[in-house]
């Protein structure tokens, strides 16, 4: 057969394929995956947590089960070590200090007014600081918050929001990263960071507890790095600490300017100016240290092609959540059924389907459920650095995020979509399956920088992630935003939120039908060439 008939059938078979799909069935099997991830017994999922183990060994028994191969010497699971390093509250103090005057700084709830993070590597920093409005450096759109600042010796006072509207959300998404301001500010010569949260995330909750990602009460977790020392990305930061709504105006008192007006002009995405404040900053970090092991769990379905089997398209999840933590009207453990069972019950439900229908696309297809994405993308880091295949031969990523079946799927929202030939091919598979796309609904939000697939990105590796998609106004928009707002790394995103799950199992099968598609196909992704991300490229 020649290959474009071989193409054709390939066509023809996903259409089959679909037109058979028992989706009540596939919904009800993906659910089970969830109920056994997001059950109570595994404690949220913690990073490197009993919970996280019981977790990863469920997806390697099922790996094993659904033909995937180990991927290394240590069968499923790639050891992957962290140190831990936790804030003695007792012994740590903040304190601004102006005109000979110390004013002490509230650690704890309620109404703190500072969270100070135990990641700083100074016991002790005595410094100015310098507010340096959104704190973004962008050659290629000619601003830069730092011209004309002095930051030597000094902590660098930021908001963490997205930057003035003029700017591309490429642009801003990449260089308002936690890494790449850093990496700004430590070229600058600073010490330290204070970050100030984004106005548009909800404030302190009744309680006056700081709130974290999401708006959820920070839990009281270890900051947690990657014990391979070459991979971490904040040395030289003697201190970080985050300002809280209670404090802020005592950061700003005598500097000319009000938290208030700071925050109000952050909300609206306008210019912010850029000053000293006045008096210093001392901060007295105590910590206890500490090392665990939480492995990345890896499977790989072999390709059919000897010209092309060498190659890989990685389908990555990550299987960690929040752990227990602060309670929320009563409730202190963050199963994280959406984020991210649901991801991980879908690479294993296209694991499924690949061994039940016995395709074998011409590339090998990695499996990958990632640990320490909710400390920062740590798991897919160390794996993008230390894969089980030569790097050189991955030539996608698919990740999957909680991409939130909540309602009908109608629309998929793609993030990356417009990044890569990965695009056309989401486009036809989605079509396929009756189903429109579209790009990200929220840009400023920064969410294609924000999971694991920007590991890979970094690396120049194309990328897709997803969400159901809406239209404005829709019934669909408003569900998502309820959903964001009261169940994002919330406690009440467990296994009593209502689902679609025929629509989870429609969504599978159009993931599978991605996976062979590219795994089929001769050529690999490649950026496109007005992509921003395609600098990464190797």
């Amino acid at each position: 057969m020649t290959r474009s008939g071989r193409l054709l059938l390939a066509a023809a078979s996903l259409s089959l394929s679909l037109a058979a799909a028992d989706f009540v069935s596939e919904g009800n099997l993906w659910w089970e995956h969830i109920q056994f991830l997001a059950d109570d017994k595994l404690e949220g999922r913690n990073t490197g947590s009993d919970g996280y183990i019981t977790a990863a060994r469920y997806v390697a028994g099922k790996f094993d089960a659904y033909g995937l191969k180990a991927a290394g010497t240590s069968g499923y699971e790639q050891p992957v070590k962290f140190e831990t390093r936790t804030l003695v509250e007792s012994g740590s103090a903040v304190s601004l200090i102006r005109d000979g005057k110390e004013e002490s700084l509230q650690l704890t709830p309620p109404n703190a007014d500072v969270q100070l993070n135990p990641r700083g590597e100074a016991a002790s920093v005595t410094a100015p600081m310098v507010f340096v409005g959104y704190g973004m450096v962008i050659p290629e759109a000619k601003y830069n918050d730092l011209a004309g600042r002095d930051l030597k010796g000094k902590i660098a006072v930021y908001v963490n929001a997205p930057g003035p509207a003029v700017i591309s959300g490429n642009l801003k998404s990449h260089y308002g990263s936690a890494v790449e301001r850093w990496a700004a500010y430590k070229k600058a010569g600073a010490v330290g960071i204070a970050t100030i949260m984004n106005p548009r995330v909800p404030g302190p909750d009744a309680n006056g507890r700081a709130v974290g990602r999401g708006g959820a009460p920070a839990a009281p977790q270890p900051s947690v790095t990657l014990a391979d020392a070459d991979l971490r990305e904040t040395t030289g930061q003697l201190v970080a600490l985050g300002i809280t709504r209670a404090g802020g105006e005592k950061f700003f008192a005598g500097s000319g300017h009000t938290f208030a007006s700071i925050l109000k002009a952050a909300a609206a995405n306008e210019p912010l100016p850029t000053f000293p404040l006045a008096g210093t900053l001392s901060a007295k970090t105590a910590v206890t240290t500490g090392t665990m092991d939480s492995p990345n769990v890896i499977g790989i379905l072999p390709g059919s092609d000897p010209k092309l089997k060498n190659e890989y398209v990685v389908f990555s999840a990550h299987l960690d959540h929040l752990g227990i933590g602060r309670p929320v009207n009563g409730d202190n453990l963050y199963n994280g059924a959406m984020d991210n069972a649901s991801g991980v019950a879908s690479v294993l439900e296209v694991a499924r389907l690949f061994k039940e229908s016995g395709v074998k696309p011409r590339r090998s297809i990695i499996f990958l459920a990632v640990t320490g994405e909710e400390k920062g993308e740590l798991g897919s880091r160390y794996f993008a650095f230390h894969p089980t295949v030569p790097f050189d031969k991955i030539v996608a990523d698919v990740n999957l995020d909680m991409f939130l079946p909540l309602y009908d799927l109608k629309v998929l929202e793609v993030q990356g979509l417009s990044e890569s030939s990965l695009g056309d091919v989401i486009r036809s598979a989605a079509k396929n399956a009756g189903v429109e796309v579209q790009t990200d609904r929220e840009p400023d939000q920064n969410r294609f920088i924000r999971s694991d697939q920007y590991s890979f990105i970094r690396r120049g590796v194309p990328s897709l992630s997803f969400k159901f998609g809406y239209e404005f106004g829709s019934p669909e928009e408003k569900i998502r935003t309820n959903w964001v707002k009261n169940i994002y790394h919330k406690p009440a995103d467990d296994l009593n939120q209502p689902v679609d799950k025929t629509s989870a199992a429609r969504f599978d099968r159009i993931i599978f039908d991605l996976l062979q598609r590219v795994g089929n196909k001769t050529a690999r992704p490649k950026w496109n060439q007005e992509s921003f991300f395609k600098r990464f490229a190797m």
